[in-house]
């Protein structure tokens, strides 16, 4: 199979290389000097070799890619519209037609052993050729971020007679670090329209993030439709913290954000937060309720009063249409169950609730994940433990054989202030500036947490202090492009003198993007220059 691959890749390539060759005779273009390795990639990758001159994207620019492996192509058209909004060149793909053609980017499957994962991806920059090999769509998809990252801002149009963008020559080796690299968005307590979460969609993929869990239920608001149980929409998605109207997403408005998130090749976790959390269930349904209490519609922040009644069967026949419902909806292996701040819960009680629930979810082809509290519980070794507060919950995970994924509220929470002058966010971990959200160590965080033991690292954002999508950004950007590298790149390659360089210069990005980031006055941001324009200048 392997050597089938190799030899239709060279097939492919002489084709490509007759076709330039078949041009009208070209003048030499006299290249500037370049450094691959100084380019702002981030995540950093694995391995970068320079050569130092440059491959020219320009209007003579074609894509071609693998055709035979599912989504391909796909990738292909992606990376092309993405240079169109960055450039305005319209490159195509799989089809020269009557252009002129001398260079090529070329998406190419492979099943070299050098790529050691689906993730994984290797990018080979000529003059002439851009070509990125990949075992899948996937590890494709992430390396065309890469190449995103490191066509310039602006074009060169002093080597040609038209526009130009410089690209730096060299060889990319690149893989990531954990396979679980996500953060969770909080629609429950404000909630947040299907627009505004492609948008932090789009964002997260940018920086190579593969999960967006959805905190979708909480005290304050219920975030999906389920049809067997129509009230929780109806009252329990009709408010949110601050008294607005709340909102909720249809089934159909859901499916979209599932698929929108597969096609930039991202896992959504949906949560339903319980058997805590959960006074909007109980408010549309006061059957489930058990603190004793007439449940009312809560606009508050404080947490820790709400929980089911955990020995009614009913319950558990509602969870079990919840889970069902959801999981149809959602083609991800996970399903996060919350279980945290359950406190008017009774200790035996909480047990035998995750130990019911944790049932249910793998009844429906889903593996269940749960704030670090379930590790208490009698979980399988196949459950997640997401490690936000206590160390000796993540070192009870890791005792029953389970994986763990980092989340610690000092270090990863994007909802707590940067500084005192921060507009938006809390501060009951801690203040969070750039530097302390990225220079930290997951893989020797927490203590008994083994290497092996850690899925991947996830940054929440809670939503008690933001309302739109331009505070979400406030809290989340630039610090969620920290965490992003965190995940990916190896511990030995990630140094913060040298990151905060690389982030400075992703304000062009940030900017034409139209994201409200926070200026951070530890980062001397760079807004719109351009190396090698600037080297032709001097």
């Amino acid at each position: 199979m392997k050597n089938s691959i190799l030899l239709k890749t060279a097939i492919v390539l002489l084709g490509l290389t007759a076709l330039i060759a078949c041009q009208e005779k070209r003048k030499p273009i006299n290249f500037p000097t370049t450094d691959l390795a100084m380019e702002n990639m981030i995540p950093k990758p694995v391995k970068v070799i320079p050569t130092h001159t440059a491959f020219g994207l320009d209007q003579n620019t074609v894509i071609y890619t693998s055709q035979t492996e599912k989504g391909f192509v796909e990738v292909g058209q992606f990376l092309a519209d993405k240079i169109k909004d960055k450039t305005q060149l319209r490159i195509p793909v799989n089809n020269t037609g009557e252009a002129q053609v001398d260079r090529i980017i070329y998406i190419n499957q492979s099943d070299s052993t050098d790529l050691a994962t689906d993730e994984a991806y290797q990018l080979y920059i000529t003059q002439d050729s851009l070509i990125l090999n990949a075992k899948t769509a996937e590890g494709a998809f992430r390396g065309v971020q890469t190449i995103q990252q490191i066509i310039p801002e602006v074009s060169n149009d002093t080597l040609v007679e038209h526009p130009m963008w410089l690209i730096p020559t060299g060889k990319i080796m690149d893989s990531p670090n954990f396979e679980y690299r996500g953060s969770m968005l909080d629609v429950a307590r404000h909630f947040f329209s299907v627009e505004d979460v492609k948008k932090y969609i789009d964002l997260l993929a940018y920086y190579k993030y593969n999960v967006l869990h959805l905190h979708l239920s909480d005290d304050q608001g219920w975030r999906i439709e389920i049809k067997s149980w129509p009230k929780l929409t109806e009252i329990g998605g009709s408010t949110e913290v601050g008294g607005e109207s709340g909102g909720f997403y249809t089934q159909e408005e859901y499916k979209e954000l599932v698929a929108y998130a597969a096609k930039n090749f991202i896992t959504i976790v949906p949560e339903i937060d319980m058997p805590g959390h959960t006074n909007a269930a109980s408010v549309s349904y006061p059957i489930l309720n058990g603190n004793g209490k007439t449940p009312q519609l809560y606009e508050g922040t404080h947490v820790g009063f709400s929980t089911f009644d955990t020995r009614k069967d009913t319950v558990y026949a509602f969870i079990d249409d919840v889970v069902r419902e959801i999981s149809e909806l959602t083609p991800g292996p996970y399903f996060h169950i919350g279980g945290d701040e359950s406190h008017v819960t009774k200790k035996n009680d909480y047990i035998y609730f995750v130990n019911r629930v944790e049932k249910i979810v793998e009844k429906h082809g889903k593996r269940m994940i749960g704030w670090d509290e379930v590790a208490n519980a009698d979980v399988s070794s196949n459950s997640v433990s997401q490690f936000w507060a206590s160390e000796k919950n993540a070192q009870t995970a890791v005792a029953k054989g389970m994986k763990v994924i980092l989340s610690p509220a000092k270090k990863a929470y994007l909802d707590m202030q940067y500084d005192l002058e921060s507009k938006h966010g809390l501060h009951w971990a801690g203040y969070i500036p750039v530097d302390t959200a990225y220079v930290w160590t997951p893989e020797r965080y927490a203590q008994g947490l083994p290497l092996e033991n850690i899925l991947g690292i996830e940054a929440p954002l809670w939503s008690e202090t933001i309302s739109n999508i331009s505070e979400l950004e406030y809290l989340a950007f630039p610090r969620a492009i920290g965490y992003a590298e965190l995940g990916w790149t190896l511990e030995e390659n990630r140094d913060w003198e040298n990151y905060k360089v690389r982030l400075a210069n992703q304000a062009p990005f940030l900017e034409r993007m139209e994201v409200n980031y926070y200026p951070s006055t530890l980062i001397d941001w760079k807004k719109g220059k351009n190396t090698y324009t600037e080297i032709l200048k001097d």
